[in-house]
């Protein structure tokens, strides 16, 4: 039995979960509304507040789904009751960015400015203070949209492991090289 799959989603107060017969589950709370459709092998039951997500067989396919739509209705469940939030940090000499509306402005070293369209669902906050490198927040109730957009800034300027310099995830610790080293006359 998958070890993800068996467990049970409690729902808290404030959120309501409809299944169609379609397989479509839909969940709605103070954060905003998301739907998911599941495969039609996987069964979903709601009872006494807490959702339940079974297969019909110990097939490698039947396994792999359990596990994959439990894990993603619980993630529905949390973003719309808690939300989700990714901090990204600038790292280097003259990086900045700037919020206007649903654009992000990034300055990260090229000749140009970079701009990154957001969808509606995401909000972004852009700090920059004195002696520190500008922190980029994203929030959102979905959690694979918040990581995609995440990601893609992130590939505008990946770290580099010499000095170090890019946009990294905060508290991310990433592996540094050692430089040059002079030869022996």
């Amino acid at each position: 039995m998958s070890r993800i799959g068996k467990l049970p989603i409690k729902i808290p107060a404030g959120v309501t979960v409809t299944i169609s017969d379609s397989n479509l589950v839909t969940v709605k709370g103070p954060l905003g509304t998301l739907t998911q459709q599941v495969n039609s092998a996987i069964s979903i039951a709601i009872e006494d507040g807490t959702l339940t997500v079974s297969r019909p067989t110990e097939q490698k396919d039947h396994r792999a789904m359990h596990g994959l739509y439990r894990s993603l209705i619980n993630n529905m469940v949390i973003g719309v009751s808690k939300g989700f939030e990714i901090k990204l940090e600038l790292v280097g000499v003259g990086y900045r960015a700037e919020v206007q509306g649903q654009v992000l402005d990034l300055v990260l070293g090229y000749s140009h400015h970079t701009f990154l369209g957001l969808p509606a669902e995401v909000k972004v906050e852009a700090v920059s203070d004195k002696r520190s490198n500008p922190i980029v927040t994203l929030k959102s109730c979905d959690k694979q949209l918040i990581g995609q957009i995440a990601a893609k800034i992130r590939s505008f300027r990946m770290p580099e492991p010499y000095k170090g310099k890019g946009v990294k995830f905060q508290g991310e610790v990433l592996r540094r090289k050692a430089g040059k080293s002079a030869g022996v006359k």
